[in-house]
């Protein structure tokens, strides 16, 4: 059997998504070809005599410029099988299979998309291959695939109600060490920016899904609360293949690194006595960071450049509503305790909600300078938007409910509007100047956003004191985020 597996975006990564199935696909017999997009070409010969092409959508981006691609596929080789994989994918099921995707397989996802491979190339044209609710494959007739359309829409409409049924199910994968041998150079990729210096990065995971239950994040509907540890010798087999290939980083790709905070320790230890000068960074949670923080000094210690944490918002009123976990008050602690160790962190917002204000967001400008994290706060997050893709569990909200005008099934999201024309105007403003500024200096990107949210109050910005920064803050140069 014959297959290509193809990124359309993964943050300016090296996609870990078509490295691990790629050897889960080799072990057994394939012959794969990997295709990052965002570095290369599609390779149109491999696609043509391919049995399998499938796309990994791991993210709302990745997923909106698959569409078309899908349309090339289908021309170039109409035969084809097409099978889209993913956090992303289930959430999408539908919009897919209206598109000839066949095959819709959750994020846990390596050995259905081996037993796919291996139905395909059993050459039982009487049988098709659906995945069940539980992301694993199975076959059924083509008289029963053809007796209810809507019995092609179950995965999708599951995740769509919120249901725990699929997390209930999800396949423990025996992972092995991903293959990444015919993925570009690690130096193709987004770098770890240290002031002027340059860091080639890698990136791997050591868990996937999350224990929490945040209503924004699309991890919630897949996984319900559940999380899966790679074993760390798969993990540390990869962060050490990498570091062979050039790596001086690693980026930890798991949406909380202290859902095990036990597993997570013995992973960066580990990598800090294998590899030494690799730095690394991770993504943790407030409340995690507010409760564990006896474990942060181990974080540093062992090369940790930053952390990644969503605080989104200032307003308890609006943390309640996304059901954070952690209070204005946490963060304060947080900001407090990691500059006190010379923990580095990266707050990440969703900054234009329905509860936003324009005077709640100069307040949350005022709070982001106070606490001097100016240097912290990439420039597209004073922009983010309230994202709500099919599946989301903000449908849940009447408020929510009631600014949404419509599905788009361009991008993806119920469209809504804010009750206060000015702020979806503030934010449009915002979104363009810092889509034009991505990678400027970001005291000057911070400037430029607090005059524009007080003209947008009608008041004349407040003159503020731009000291230099006190210590380099390190980034990763993908100026993306989703």
């Amino acid at each position: 059997m014959r297959a290509v597996l193809i990124s359309t975006y993964d943050l300016g990564r090296q996609p870990f998504g078509l490295a691990s199935p790629a050897a889960f696909l080799r072990r057994a017999g394939c012959e794969v070809t990997c295709a990052d997009l965002t570095r290369t070409r599609l390779p149109e010969d491999a696609v043509r005599g391919a049995g399998l092409v499938a796309w990994y959508l791991p993210m709302h981006t990745a997923t909106r410029l698959a569409l078309p691609v899908i349309g090339r596929v289908r021309a170039l080789n109409p035969g084809a099988h097409l099978c889209a994989y993913g956090l992303y994918a289930p959430l999408n099921a539908a919009l897919l299979r209206g598109h000839g995707v066949e095959t819709v397989l959750g994020p846990e996802f390596e050995p259905a998309l081996v037993e796919l491979a291996e139905a395909l190339a059993s050459g039982t044209p009487d049988l098709k291959v659906r995945p069940t609710n539980d992301g694993t494959v199975g076959r059924i007739s083509d008289a029963d695939a053809g007796r209810t359309p809507d019995a092609e829409l179950d995965v999708g409409r599951t995740f769509r109600s919120g249901a725990s049924g699929p997390a209930a199910g999800l396949t423990r994968v025996a992972f092995i060490q991903p293959d990444r041998s015919d993925l570009p150079p690690l130096t193709k990729y987004a770098s770890l920016q240290v002031g002027t210096t340059r860091r080639t990065a890698g990136y791997t995971e050591a868990t996937r899904g999350c224990k929490h239950r945040c209503r924004h994040c699309p991890i919630v509907p897949v996984y319900d609360g559940r999380f899966r540890a790679v074993p760390a010798d798969v993990v540390l087999a990869d962060v050490r293949a990498q570091a062979a290939a050039g790596a001086q980083h690693i980026t930890f790709g798991d949406p909380d690194f202290f859902n095990g905070p036990s597993h997570a320790l013995a992973i960066v230890t580990a990598l800090a006595r294998d590899c030494p000068g690799v730095s690394y960074d991770v993504t943790i949670k407030v409340e995690h960071l507010r409760t564990h923080a006896g474990l942060l000094p181990v974080l540093r210690d062992t090369g940790c450049a930053f952390v990644t944490t969503a605080v989104e918002s200032f307003e308890d009123e609006v943390l309640e509503q996304l059901r954070k976990g952690h209070t204005h008050a946490d963060f304060q602690a947080v900001v407090a305790h990691c500059a006190s160790i010379g923990l580095p962190l990266s707050p990440t917002f969703v900054a234009f909600t329905p509860w936003t204000t324009i005077d709640g967001y100069i307040a949350m400008l005022r709070e982001i300078d106070r606490l001097a994290l100016t240097g912290s706060v990439a420039p597209i997050q004073y922009a983010i938007r309230l994202l709500v893709p099919d599946g989301s569990l903000m449908l849940e909200l009447e408020a929510v409910r009631d600014r949404i005008s419509r599905f788009d099934p361009r991008s993806l999201t119920h469209v809504w509007q804010h009750a206060d024309p000015r702020v979806d105007a503030l934010q449009q403003a915002i979104e363009r100047f810092v889509g034009s500024r991505l990678n400027a200096p970001r005291d000057e990107v911070f400037a430029r956003v607090w005059t524009l949210a007080h003209e947008a109050a009608g008041l004349a910005a407040p003159s503020r004191d731009l000291l230099p920064s006190r210590a380099t803050i390190p980034y990763l140069n993908e100026p993306w985020y989703c």
